[in-house]
């Protein structure tokens, strides 16, 4: 079903998790990491790599700032394979981030 989103969260540094989720066009997807930092309210690090290329991990890290009366958000995604998976990663998490937005709004 698309859109459709299973998660499995072990929220802790050392901690794993798994995502498996259906695009718009039912395509599906699936991928997992550890979690490298938890500082609440202010930084989150974790592997990323997709089950279908494990040998291509990355490396998020999102991190929370105080804003006026919301909370800033910054995303950042390193050790990428090339440019087209760079690409394609930046459209995924703009496209995740602005469904938050619209979802927290």
């Amino acid at each position: 079903m698309p859109g459709s989103v299973r998660a499995e969260i072990d929220a802790k540094i050392g901690g794993r998790y798994r995502l498996r989720f259906a695009s718009d066009t039912g395509e599906q997807h699936e991928v997992g990491g550890v979690y490298r930092e938890l500082v609440t309210d202010k930084r989150l690090v974790f592997s990323w790599a997709w089950y279908s290329t494990p040998e291509r991990e990355s490396v998020v890290t999102v991190l929370l700032a105080p804003d006026g009366d919301g909370t800033l958000l910054t995303l950042h995604q390193e050790a990428l394979f090339d440019e087209a998976v760079r690409d394609g990663h930046a459209r995924g998490w703009s496209g995740a981030l602005d469904r938050l937005q619209s979802y927290i709004a």
